[in-house]
Formats: structure tokens, sequence, C-alpha cells
């Protein structure tokens, strides 16, 4: 599901009752962890989190006018659905995360590579995401970028 909302206010406002404070809570633990340099904004439909072209000019290999995506996250049809590029990008990360996870939540891990999935609103380890927050500061990010991604 792929929002047309043109702010994260706007997306906000736009969500099932039922999904307001989970996301809300989702995006102030984001906002109050994230390194200096990333940008919030919509992207691909998410709320967003990039490095902007005041920091990185090359932006996003895949698309150059966009900005280079970090992290986002989206309430999608079953579940709230945050994407973190450093845990696709970072091996060391994701080691982390799938060893401390189970210390923040007792359901069963649901991710895929980049995806994290929250079916439960309640079960929602926002401990554990500020923690993943501040592991990668925007010059972290771009060099793992340049180091995996960029051709």
């Amino acid at each position: 599901m792929i929002s047309k909302a043109i702010s994260p206010e706007v997306y906000i406002e736009e969500l099932p009752e039922d999904r307001v404070e989970a996301i809300t809570k989702l995006r102030n633990v984001i906002k109050d962890n994230l390194p200096e340099g990333f940008k919030e904004e919509i992207s691909y439909g998410m709320i967003g989190y990039v490095v902007p072209h005041s920091i990185y000019p090359n932006g996003y290999h895949c698309e150059p006018k966009l900005p280079l995506p970090f992290m986002s996250f989206a309430s999608q049809k079953n579940s709230v659905n945050l994407y973190h590029m450093g845990i696709y990008a970072k091996p060391e990360l994701l080691d982390w995360f799938t060893t401390e996870y189970p210390k923040h939540c007792k359901l069963k891990l649901d991710m895929g590579k980049s995806c994290i999935r929250f079916k439960k609103m309640d079960q929602i380890p926002f401990d554990l995401i500020a923690q993943l927050v501040q592991k990668m500061s925007v010059q972290d990010w771009v060099q793992c970028y340049e180091a995996n991604f960029k051709r």
C-alpha cells in the first residue's frame, strides 16, 4: 500500500485509527535517535529517512535525482514494516539485531532482507529500534552504500 501523502503528518492522518498510536510512537523513536544529517520525508510512499543531496550530491544510483534512501517505515495491510538498508548491507548489524531481538520481543522475528514486519502493534520493540537507529551515522551509511551498491 503506497500512500500519496505529501508529508509525514498527512501520512499519519490517513492511517486507520488502530495504527496511529504505534506509527506515531515509531516515528518519534526514530526522530529522537536518528543521527544528525538524515532528513525525514515521504519516500516511496512511506515515511522515510534519507541522506539529502546537500550531503551526498550523487543521490541514489537507481535514480540520482532522488536522495540516498536509508530507512523507512509503512503501515501495510497486515503489519507495520520497518525498512533499514544498513541491516541489508552490513552483516554485522544484521547479526547484532537478530541476536538482540529476542531480548526485546517474545514474538518470532519476521523479516526479509531489509524489512522487519511487526504484526502486533503492542509488541513493537521500540527500545531496540532506538538502538538500531543510533548504529549508523550518515557517514557510515554513505561509506557502506558506496562499498556495497554504487556502480
